[in-house]
């Protein structure tokens, strides 16, 4: 909180000193040069946890990451084996960011207008899950199909 305070001032404080959600995502989703600072600081952080974690002690020969700007950050792309990517259309993805608290209909435009495009999301993947339509049990179940095709591959992974 330190430094986002240092970065963005105190109108993205709440009065109990925690981040107000609402309104750094207003600032950052309308203004592309603060979108980058938080960026800046943020991705470091990021990586430098998720190597952490990945360092961990595990039985596991597989290692997940969730990383929902993957497309954006070429390099989360290099340093992993397999991508999956869950697909939805751009109105599906309005709908369901617009049901979070905070999110308006504008914001959410604004966000997904400022990702990588669905059809360069679905250019890195290695396979894709079209999540339009179906529920979470069709969607956990597709899930596991891909984890039985890519189970047997965790072995011998391939680098790109």
């Amino acid at each position: 909180m330190p430094a986002l305070r240092q970065l963005f001032g105190e109108a993205i404080v709440q009065p109990d000193g925690t981040l107000d959600r609402g309104a750094m995502r207003t600032r950052v989703f309308s203004d592309p040069a603060a979108k980058r600072r938080l960026e800046m600081l943020l991705h470091p952080l990021i990586d430098a946890e998720a190597r952490r974690e990945a360092a961990l002690p595990t039985t596991s020969p597989v290692v997940v990451f969730d990383v929902p700007l993957l497309a954006e950050s070429m390099h989360w792309r290099q340093r992993v084996d397999r991508v999956l990517v869950v697909d939805c259309s751009p109105q599906t993805q309005v709908e369901r960011v617009t049901q979070r608290p905070g999110w308006t209909h504008d914001i959410a435009q604004q966000a997904i207008a400022g990702q990588a495009s669905r059809a360069a999301r679905r250019a890195i993947a290695d396979a894709v899950i079209l999540n339009d339509g179906i529920g979470l049990d069709a969607l956990d179940a597709a899930v596991d199909g891909v984890w039985q095709l890519w189970q047997p591959l965790a072995q011998h992974p391939v680098k790109q």
